[in-house]
């Protein structure tokens, strides 16, 4: 599928906010069967990277409003023995994550948003939870992307502030956004708090900044 035409230079998305509720529109629109072919081809392109292959403890989302699914990546990750964490909004913070070790037993609730994650009582415990500096990967859903590496979120800013202190020196994951193919522009407006990505990657391809 082609890119939407440049934000940049189209009166139809003369906004981040329109070009975010346009890309919104087309991943809602792909089929239960576009979609599922998607998940698959996406977990097998990661299956191949090398930063997923050495990761230890990997963060991944669980999709919600169209979002590309990596759940099937997560058997495969259990086989090798890595711990995955999942996002959980952050109580009395401002608009922060946690990232909390997920497995088949753990207790769920859904947030604010209506996204099921860990219940907050469950990934209070330090034990649970891994400081963000410390993990290997994290897998970030998108709402748009183009063949430069940059990226457009919800507009939330939750992984804007959680990951903000990548831009400094020392310890980080290796950050990799994922997204339907169809969420792919020829050129995205970018504003400073952007974090910048190591790689993004599609149904269809990888792309690194």
């Amino acid at each position: 599928m082609h890119a939407l035409q440049d934000p940049l230079v189209s009166e139809d998305f003369a906004s981040r906010r329109q070009l975010r509720q346009a890309l919104r529109h087309r991943r809602r629109a792909l089929s239960p069967r576009q979609r599922r072919r998607a998940d698959l081809t996406l977990c097998r392109r990661l299956r191949q990277l090398p930063e997923v292959q050495r990761a230890r403890r990997v963060a991944l989302y669980l999709p919600n409003d169209g979002e590309i699914d990596p759940r099937p990546l997560i058997p495969w990750l259990s086989r090798r023995g890595v711990r995955v964490y999942l996002p959980v909004l952050k109580p009395l913070s401002d608009n922060s994550l946690w990232f909390v070790h997920y497995h088949p037993g753990t207790p769920m609730r859904r947030n604010r948003f209506g996204i099921p994650e860990p219940q907050t009582r469950h990934g209070a415990h330090r034990a649970r939870r891994r400081a963000t500096w410390a993990l290997d990967l994290i897998l970030l859903p998108l709402v748009g992307f183009d063949d430069q590496g940059q990226r457009m979120g919800m507009g939330g800013g939750f992984y804007d502030r959680s990951l903000a202190f990548t831009r400094r020196p020392g310890p980080r994951p290796t950050l990799i956004g994922l997204a339907h193919d169809c969420q792919r522009v020829d050129r995205l407006p970018t504003a400073p708090w952007d974090v910048p990505l190591d790689a993004i990657v599609s149904d269809a391809r990888v792309v690194r900044p």
